[in-house]
């Protein structure tokens, strides 16, 4: 069987969006499946039509160069038409079973329109709401004329789509408020290749030093600096978690929009002797700087975005054996059982925040049993070879 991926962008770019897919694809290749892939213009420059990295095959697609490429808000539309050219080419060429495309629905739109002229199933995947992470980006209002739009693009993918997956149970609950047949939507959780995570026993001895934190507790937050993350919220609470504990500091690595806005909150607070904030760190060294951090803190706040979809920065910290607090947001709840594999707070509020992480260095009698629990948890069920085996049945339902 050979699956035809439709993607918005591919590795070798650095994101959440990338990485999922390499370890679907690559899981998919574990069980005899052939994959080729079409990236959206929106992958950005390419030196090859046809690219290869890491052993797959990239089919690139140049953007129009039309007049709609030139207007704010229909210059997505003319992604369409260019994307489902070079995925009519690529059929041609690989002759593949299956079109599977992924999130965003103009993906899903340019897959559906190759699917009918070549006769192939179309399944569409699901990531995100996209209308909804470009409200927390600011490019669009909840309810305003874009966002609607968006939304009943993703509707109408969905309902002419073969079949449906989604990453989780929050994605696929919305879906079923549209009148999709929940025997349609499959949900293809995230999850960690566990073997490339070794449980983190020891600090980095010379990075604690350079960075000041001997002898310190160590709160920590490894990712990007999106509002929706709520690390203003994290900051805030930081005097809180000082007057019960004055040895707790916060490390915060990363970069991102909100990190000018978080500097200044950090200024106004007097908190710069506290929090440590060493910017982007390269994609080797992030071990070392989790190895630092005696409490993750994921304090996403409450929003459709943070409710419905599921993140995969907890799954990674279980995977090394790291303690982890989180707002109580749908998403985190999927993933983390309070008092079994981590802590959960009430989302959006500071001392119920500050007051957990009290508890928690109040108590490390139990660390070592959440840690535990954690790591199994992603070890036994939320490993790739679990999530990927869910396509199966999807795929031979359509496939006949």
């Amino acid at each position: 069987m050979k699956i035809l991926h439709v993607l918005d962008h591919s590795i070798p770019l650095h994101s959440g969006y990338t990485f999922r897919t390499r370890s679907i694809l690559k899981q998919q290749h574990a069980l005899g499946w052939q994959t080729c892939h079409v990236t959206s213009p929106k992958h950005g420059a390419f030196e090859q039509d046809i690219e290869e990295v890491d052993g797959l095959r990239f089919y690139r697609t140049s953007a129009s160069p039309g007049l709609l490429s030139k207007i704010p808000a229909v210059n997505q539309m003319a992604l369409i038409a260019p994307m489902r050219q070079r995925i009519l080419e690529a059929i041609e060429q690989e002759k593949p079973d299956i079109i599977h495309a992924h999130s965003p629905a103009l993906n899903g739109v340019a897959a559906l329109q190759a699917g009918r002229k070549s006769g192939l199933p179309v399944v569409y995947e699901i990531r995100a709401f996209w209308e909804d992470a470009a409200v927390d980006h600011g490019t669009c209002r909840e309810g305003d004329l874009r966002y609607r739009l968006t939304r009943k693009l993703e509707t109408y993918v969905v309902k002419h789509a073969n079949a449906v997956t989604t990453i989780c149970e929050g994605l696929r609950n919305d879906l079923l408020t549209r009148q999709v047949p929940s025997d349609k939507i499959t949900v293809i959780p995230n999850a960690v290749n566990i073997e490339q995570f070794n449980l983190i026993e020891h600090k980095d001895a010379a990075l604690l030093s350079e960075l000041g934190l001997e002898g310190k507790q160590v709160l920590g937050f490894i990712g990007s600096f999106y509002a929706y993350e709520g690390l203003d919220l994290l900051v805030r609470a930081m005097p809180l978690a000082l007057a019960a504990n004055p040895d707790i500091r916060l490390l915060l690595v990363g970069g991102g929009p909100q990190e000018d806005n978080i500097r200044q909150l950090i200024k106004e607070l007097n908190l710069q002797d506290v929090v440590v904030m060493p910017g982007r760190v390269p994609h080797q060294d992030v071990s070392r700087y989790y190895s630092l951090v005696d409490l993750l803190v994921y304090p996403r706040k409450s929003m459709r975005l943070t409710e419905l979809v599921t993140p995969l920065k907890p799954l990674e910290a279980m995977a090394q054996g790291k303690l982890l607090l989180a707002s109580d947001v749908g998403g985190h709840r999927e993933l983390i059982a309070d008092g079994e594999t981590g802590w959960l707070f009430a989302s959006n509020d500071i001392p119920a925040l500050a007051e957990k992480i009290r508890t928690v260095f109040a108590d490390p009698g139990c660390w070592s049993n959440i840690i535990k629990q954690g790591r199994a948890f992603v070890e036994n069920q939320r490993n790739w070879a679990n999530s990927v085996a869910r396509y199966q049945p999807v795929y031979q339902a359509l496939k006949g």
